[in-house]
């Protein structure tokens, strides 16, 4: 009894004004880092899912030079952010959040069909024991050493679970992306001290699936599998958003 009358006088003061509420948490922002062969536009779905929550949300343009490149600028985007940052990467861009995410303001990684190397890690590292995804053999390299996936590669490969229509457009507006990039080294791994969370694409065709859950495995996440392409952020949007807001929520606490 005594501790409903507390209870009921406390609540009293607070609707009267006599007891303050607490600092309202800050919400992080969600910065999202995209693969090869694409840009920011590879959130799209994701990103009104978002800010219908009230986040803010920033897609890096990554410029697919080199491995160093990106990591500069996912780290130039990083740090014109204020307050926390939930950071996610998805594919080869698991490897620039791995390596960028030391900045102080990211609380937590989510990793979506995606490389998370150890520190002295690359891409190539991690791949070398697993079997090689059917969507490597539909790649061109230009005489620069730059990667394209063939409209075979993206329709049948890459995002499988798209119409065709979304398809074909994947296939014409791709990022090309130095095929070194692939071998550039993580100088950092962000995964070792802050929370994270993977979700495992089950169809995926170019990353090897076996690799995903090995590497969820290894960072000690929250995993999610879905039955989708290497793009469920593009064929499953809601469930990829769903992910991300339970990062969002573990950070707001």
């Amino acid at each position: 009894m005594q501790s409903l009358v507390k209870s009921a006088l406390f609540a009293a003061a607070l609707s009267s004004g006599a007891v303050e509420p607490g600092p309202e948490v800050e919400k992080p922002t969600v910065v999202l880092v995209h693969g090869a062969f694409a840009d920011g536009h590879a959130w799209d779905r994701v990103i009104p899912l978002l800010q219908a929550k009230g986040l803010n949300v920033v897609a890096v343009q990554n410029p697919l030079s080199s491995f160093e490149d990106d990591v500069a600028k996912t780290k130039r985007t990083i740090q014109a952010q204020s307050g926390p940052i939930v950071l996610v990467g998805h594919s080869y861009g698991g490897a620039v959040i791995t390596d960028a995410g030391e900045d102080e303001h990211v609380k937590a990684l989510v990793y979506v069909a995606a490389f998370a190397p150890s520190n002295g890690q690359s891409v190539s590292d991690l791949s070398k024991d697993y079997p090689t995804p059917s969507g490597f053999n539909h790649l061109n390299a230009d005489k620069d050493g730059f990667l394209t996936l063939t409209l075979e590669g993206v329709q049948h490969h890459l995002a499988q679970d798209l119409s065709p229509e979304d398809a074909r457009l994947l296939a014409a507006t791709q990022n090309p992306t130095n095929s070194a990039n692939f071998s550039g080294k993580a100088t950092a791994a962000a995964w070792t001290s802050r929370p994270t969370w993977y979700v495992v694409s089950e169809q995926d065709h170019m990353l090897d699936t076996g690799l995903q859950k090995d590497l969820a495995k290894k960072l000690g996440a929250k995993v999610v599998s879905l039955q989708a392409s290497h793009v469920p952020q593009l064929s499953q949007p809601q469930k990829v958003a769903e992910v991300i807001l339970a990062a969002v929520d573990q950070v707001s606490r």
